[in-house]
């Protein structure tokens, strides 16, 4: 099967996860190209043995961009072209419509005026009507383009685009997201387990959604923990600001964005993400790969991924107390922690590898195809 995959940005999790699942079908045997703005990323792809394509499309308003990513895709001639971000959606099945292409879009997240109506998820941000009738009636009518699925990575979204978008529910297919097995080689190798000192990561973009100044409190308040921020982004500065109001500096490391946070998270014994909105975040995936039990806040498609007392422990979006004695419990208590990250790992492998996956993803595509 010949696919296109199409994204509009450089960096971040769906761009990660493109690569990740391209590579993984090439392995599979499939001829795999993918169309994307000049990055790192590319590298990393042709690397695998993906065909890779530079375009690049600003804003939904850059007509020239977007005759150039169409003119990519048209030179392609894919089976399946899969758009993997907003502005990849509405350009791929633009262009798909007059064709009667199949096309696949995967739904990774929703605006911050709609994260509430994900099931579990905090308010991040007001609610915004014009928002919520702008998506809903533009994804109505891309997704009645013949031959087209929408793909989410959880069955949290799933519900969120028939019931709050209106896509009709054989048009929407979940398709959780996966990693490469290979992060739990890492895992328990490299650890240096001690009962004294226990090193809790955080992973991800730093922004108000992530609540990372949270954490950086919670933290603080329990003696013993230290605390690894693997990321960067727009609210550094408050995090920060956090970090130096904590009393807890010399417990708290802001390492910075990382290519590669697989060597970082082999420091940690914990992974914590007390986010007020997630859809199925990679920094779960890769931390159970690697061996770590997760402490998250109960939103989204976390809880179809992490069982609460088994893989990790789940508290409600935005309780301080209940984050901290989360931390305290993995801290005072090594032997459930080691027992979690191991159920972690094994949880991982037998359903959320990149290759389940790639595997999910080309049943779809044969469906749509056909």
């Amino acid at each position: 099967m010949r696919i296109a995959h199409l994204v509009t940005q450089t960096r971040g999790g769906p761009v990660d996860h493109t690569v990740d699942v391209a590579a993984e079908q090439v392995a599979l045997g499939h001829d795999v190209h993918l169309v994307s703005p000049d990055g790192p990323h590319l590298a990393v792809a042709a690397a695998a043995g993906v065909h890779v394509h530079t375009a690049s499309m600003t804003g939904t308003r850059d007509l020239r961009g977007a005759r150039d990513v169409a003119a990519r895709v048209r030179a392609i001639r894919p089976d399946v072209l899969h758009a993997q971000d907003r502005r990849a959606g509405l350009v791929g099945r633009t262009l798909a419509r007059p064709r009667g292409a199949a096309t696949v879009y995967t739904l990774h997240g929703v605006p911050d005026p709609m994260a509430h109506l994900v099931r579990g998820n905090d308010a991040v941000s007001p609610p915004d009507r014009r928002v919520h009738v702008s998506n809903a009636v533009g994804e109505r009518w891309l997704s009645r383009v013949p031959r087209s699925i929408v793909v989410t990575p959880c069955e949290a979204v799933a519900e969120f685009a028939r019931d709050h978008l209106g896509l009709r529910a054989d048009r929407v297919v979940s398709v959780p997201n996966g990693v490469d097995p290979a992060w739990a080689d890492l895992g328990s190798t490299n650890r240096l387990l001690t009962d004294d000192v226990t090193t809790v990561a955080w992973l991800g973009v730093m922004q108000p959604v992530k609540r990372v100044p949270e954490l950086v409190a919670a933290a603080a308040a329990v003696p013993g923990v230290r605390l690894l921020l693997i990321g960067d982004g727009p609210e550094r500065g408050a995090v920060e600001a956090a970090v130096a109001r904590s009393g807890a500096a010399d417990r708290i490391e802001l390492v910075g964005f990382a290519d590669d946070p697989a060597p970082l998270l082999a420091r940690a014994d914990v992974l914590a993400l007390p986010s007020g909105a997630e859809a199925c975040p990679l920094a779960v995936l890769q931390a159970m790969a690697s061996g770590l039990p997760v402490v998250a806040s109960s939103v989204g498609g976390i809880p179809e991924v992490v069982r609460h007392g088994v893989d990790g422990l789940l508290v409600a979006p935005g309780d301080a107390v209940a984050l901290r004695d989360a931390l305290r419990t993995m801290h005072v208590q090594p032997g459930d922690r080691r027992r979690m990250g191991e159920s972690a790992r094994a949880r991982l492998l037998d359903g959320f590898t990149v290759r389940h996956c790639a595997d999910r993803l080309l049943a779809v595509y044969e469906q749509v195809a056909a």
